[in-house]
């Protein structure tokens, strides 16, 4: 055999091979603790929509939420009605009132697509300064602080949190105390994330806040029965008709990690359409170069090979 042979079926072999730097492994995760993880969401580089990468973590089977204010635990995700449920340990609630503490909720732009709080999630800002965004042209009364769902700061005043941390407005005995004249802005200010758009404590200049959102059709007089956390809704991505196509042929829907662009991951190899074996091999994605090209390339090299022999 001669040397330039060897160098045509190295060449040959090299070339049909995937790069492993372009493939995805086509084993997604799908849960993390107790919690199912699916589509539009996932924890492996390349599963899920690209609109959800690096988002959620699994740490030490605790599903977790990294945004830009912060990180929060994932309690639930209910795919039927499109909610998550998250958890933030700094939050304050009816038990405990935690200042300088807490995230807050803001999202990136890019986020902001698919994420948001519901409707019927309350942000009870605390220990907002004077000078705050939230109270321009204080004292008037202009104020965005108002309830969402039943759920307001009058109703969080009787928690036993707030026994003698009132500063304004009521006396410092408890929440059945007497009334006083305030002298400055309230010690709480209810607000949808509608209202503001991002729940940036240091922008607001605020010391801490709680959330709690409604448990339709349950309305709970006091605050104490309410639901506290963050409830987020998150939206299915256009394309979902191809993800559809993709798990009917037994594939799992991810995307390129270089180009971000679909992919259904089938069992050693990924397509651009669905797992579907009679797919043209255009549709085939595994990284290296398409077989019929490799055989041109070969073909050429071969007969170069053949074209040196018959020189000799």
């Amino acid at each position: 055999m001669k040397p330039i042979f060897w160098f045509c079926t190295t060449l040959l072999t090299a070339i049909l091979l995937p790069v492993s730097g372009q493939s995805v492994d086509h084993r997604c995760r799908s849960y993390c603790g107790n919690i199912t993880v699916d589509y539009p969401f996932g924890i492996r580089h390349g599963c899920g929509h690209a609109g959800y990468r690096d988002l959620l973590f699994c740490i030490n089977d605790m599903l977790m939420l990294h945004i830009q204010s912060g990180s929060y635990r994932v309690l639930n995700i209910d795919y039927a009605y499109r909610v998550l449920t998250l958890h933030d340990a700094g939050m304050s609630t009816c038990s405990v009132l935690k200042r300088g503490a807490g995230n807050g909720f803001v999202l990136e732009k890019p986020r902001a697509r698919y994420l948001k709080p519901t409707s019927d999630n309350v942000f009870m800002l605390i220990g907002c300064n004077a000078d705050s965004p939230l109270f321009q042209g204080f004292p008037t009364r202009n104020l965005p602080c108002q309830n969402v769902s039943g759920m307001g700061c009058e109703g969080f005043y009787e928690c036993p949190a707030w026994y003698g941390q009132r500063q304004y407005g009521r006396s410092q005995l408890g929440p059945n105390g007497g009334a006083t004249t305030p002298a400055g802005p309230p010690d709480c200010c209810a607000v949808s994330f509608e209202a503001i758009r991002a729940i940036n404590l240091s922008r607001l200049q605020c010391d801490g806040y709680s959330s709690a959102y409604a448990l339709a059709p349950l309305h709970l007089e006091s605050a104490s029965q309410w639901m506290y956390g963050i409830h987020v809704t998150f939206s299915i991505p256009e394309s979902h008709s191809f993800c559809q196509a993709c798990e009917a042929t037994g594939g799992t829907c991810g995307y390129d990690v270089d180009a971000g662009g679909e992919l259904c991951l089938c069992n050693g190899w990924n397509s651009t359409i669905s797992c579907d074996p009679a797919l043209p091999l255009a549709a085939h994605s595994q990284g290296g170069i398409p077989s019929e090209n490799a055989f041109t390339v070969f073909t050429a090299c071969l007969m170069v090979w053949l074209a040196m022999v018959r020189l000799k």
